[in-house]
């Protein structure tokens, strides 16, 4: 029995005991949405992955995944999310995975978005052109509201990129490719958690097939899965041109005939197909070809000899399998012929002035299950809402080492910086590896050291997040936060200097915040949750009747044209 096979018999026996159709489907292509304001509708849905079976999903804009968000560098942007998931409990985050933002716009677990209410970040697009994403981190939801449907891609494009010779029709040569595997229980209900992720999706497309012209065609690949890890390859080893990594394009191109993505992970890769006109490839996952320890390797053991439970049960762990059919036909008009060599022009950091070290292990050291299938932490502790693990300061060069003690590679993802690896346990980086990145895969009993700089956004109250990327792991608390602190100025004597004041501290029924320059300014004012509970603009004086704010702390954000303040108060 191929592992097609064995894979479509496992699905089938988790679905339904009654006999399922599994005809080739056409690769879905996610709508794309441009311009400057954008409304995200978050949505319940229903989606069909096998014929004639319902399954509950999420979505945004519709039943399952979201819209592609293209945007422009330097624009300014406005993300209109509004929650209307049903259900109790079903408060969300959206994060901007790997873009440069303020930390009050970056979606991690202290910007909830309540059930029927509207965030609305504005920020200016700073990354270079690449592939982004965006997806929930909500505080212990995020592998529920990933796998049930909420995620989409973001293309970022800049005037260095569009003058290269580079496929960029979207849906025609430059194809967002959403790999994902799912498990479903009994009900059809997708499951988390679990080893059974059986199922290979592909912008929510379950046995896909693509039909691509016969000439170079740009695919931007996602590894939005909760765990697995994917070795991407095409049969017959043909080879293929990696172009761009997590946070941009490469300084040249890059011939490869794997590439391996774990869980967060971009790459954009040309393909040539000129002369296959009538033919058909396959990209795959060539996970035999993966060291013990990898989430999808043949084994993942600890030192002391213990294996995550129901592993070994899934046909995809250890085996090539195919993700998507690509079915070669005619050109299109104007195709693009070539492969161009040199790219972008990257240059990393070389001296840094603060060392951090982050160690990845196991709650119990002692325990042989524990080494692989955790809880696991960052430092010792895991994530509290209410703390914040790390200062760093603004316009400073740090080095962070990142020591994996665990049995099993873990993903570390640290947000609103882009890093450069510097050496992986003490060795070269893979060519892969050296662009500009925001996640990279830590081996079992190896250490990662990368090198980055905290530019442009600083906040002393709220924080952004670093954490595994396996999403079960960054649900049971393998996640920190860090603030960003300008040392010029304290958010008090900056309020001052501005001519801006807030009064009276503590608060009773009601706070006033004025201001001596007569320009528009906005304030938001967030729980200590990082919940927004009240917003508005004003050019002088704001009174904000506190009257029904619960008893407690609370920080109040003032954003001029040019600058962000933030003051706590209290409220009696």
């Amino acid at each position: 029995m191929t592992i097609l096979s064995k894979i479509i018999l496992a699905a089938g026996t988790i679905l339904t005991a009654t006999a399922i159709s599994f005809a080739q489907n056409a690769l879905f292509i996610p709508p794309t949405l441009t311009g400057t304001t954008f409304n995200l509708n978050i949505q319940n849905g229903t989606t069909q992955f096998y014929t004639n079976i319902n399954t509950p999903t999420y979505g945004i804009n519709g039943a399952l995944l979201a819209p592609t968000l293209i945007v422009n560098k330097w624009d300014w942007v406005t993300m209109n999310v509004t929650n209307n998931l049903t259900g109790f409990g079903n408060s969300t985050t959206i994060h901007w995975h790997g873009l440069h933002v303020p930390a009050m716009d970056d979606g991690g677990p202290h910007q909830v978005i309540a059930q029927t209410t509207t965030w609305s970040p504005n920020f200016q697009i700073l990354n270079s052109a690449g592939t982004f994403w965006y997806h929930p981190h909500g505080d212990n939801k995020t592998d529920l509201h990933v796998s049930k449907g909420i995620a989409g891609m973001i293309i970022i494009k800049d005037s260095i990129e569009a003058g290269l010779t580079l496929p960029r029709t979207y849906g025609t040569d430059d194809f967002p490719i959403i790999v994902q595997t799912k498990a479903f229980d009994i009900l059809n209900q997708i499951a988390i958690a679990t080893e059974l992720d059986t199922a290979i999706c592909v912008n929510g497309t379950v046995n896909p097939f693509l039909d691509a012209p016969a000439q170079v065609i740009r695919l931007r690949l996602l590894n939005g899965s909760s765990s697995r890890v994917y070795n991407f390859g095409f049969t017959a080893n043909n080879p293929f041109k990696l172009i761009a990594t997590d946070a941009g394009l490469l300084d040249s191109a890059i011939t490869l005939t794997r590439i391996r993505l774990s869980p967060g992970e971009r790459a954009e890769i040309l393909l040539d197909l000129q002369g296959m006109i009538g033919q058909t490839i396959y990209l795959n996952s060539f996970s035999s070809e993966f060291p013990n320890g990898i989430y999808g390797a043949t084994t993942v053991t600890g030192m002391m000899g213990g294996n995550i439970p129901d592993y070994n049960l899934n046909p995809l762990n250890g085996a090539d399998f195919g993700i998507l059919q690509i079915n070669v036909v005619a050109q299109t008009g104007n195709p693009i012929t070539t492969m161009p060599t040199t790219l972008s022009t990257n240059t990393p950091w070389t001296n840094f002035s603060v060392s951090r070290n982050f160690n990845l292990a196991p709650d119990t050291m002692m325990c042989a299950q524990c080494q692989v299938a955790g809880p696991f932490n960052i430092n010792g502790v895991h994530f509290d809402m209410n703390t914040i693990n790390e200062t760093v300061y603004l316009n400073t060069t740090e080095k962070w080492r990142v020591t994996n003690n665990t049995g099993i590679a873990h993903p570390f993802h640290i947000h609103d910086m882009h890093f450069y690896i510097l050496n992986i346990d003490g060795g070269p980086v893979p060519n892969y590896e050296q662009g500009k990145k925001d996640v990279v895969l830590v081996m079992p009993m190896q250490y990662v050291e990368f090198i980055t700089k905290f530019e442009d956004f600083a906040d002393d109250s709220i924080p952004y997040m670093y954490h595994c990327h396996l999403l079960h792991h960054e649900d049971d608390g393998m996640m920190g936060s860090f603030k960003v602190i300008d040392t010029t100025a304290t958010s008090i004597s900056e309020i001052e200097k501005n001519n801006f004041a807030v009064f009276p501290n503590p608060a009773n029924d009601f706070l006033t915040i004025t201001s001596a320059d007569n320009k528009i300014f906005s304030v938001t004012i967030f729980n200590s949750l990082g919940e927004k509970i009240y917003s508005a603009q004003a050019t002088t004086n704001l009174n904000v009747e506190t009257v029904n704010f619960s008893s407690g702390l609370y920080f109040v954000q003032i954003i001029t044209d040019k600058k962000s303040f933030t003051k706590k108060i209290i409220k009696k």
